[in-house]
């Protein structure tokens, strides 16, 4: 079953377990990093806050998975 992860902080993506998604609450840019390199091979979708896409800006994938950045 494809899965749906998000990263950033807490605040910002705990509300996202109401709607199935596997949330990485992470405070830090190494913990939005660890973050990434946790998802499970099945995750097709990967919601990041502005400040974990900025952690993550050069290690991001062309293609899979999906990832978008939540509006500022």
């Amino acid at each position: 079953m494809a899965a749906v992860a998000v990263i950033g902080e807490p605040a910002l993506v705990q509300g996202y377990t109401l709607a199935g998604a596997v949330v990485f609450a992470a405070a830090d840019v190494e913990a939005v990093r660890d973050a990434w390199r946790a998802l499970e091979p099945d995750t097709t979708l990967v919601i990041l806050t502005p400040a974990a896409a900025a952690a993550l800006a050069a290690r991001l994938p062309a293609d899979e998975p999906l990832t978008v950045v939540m509006p500022e």
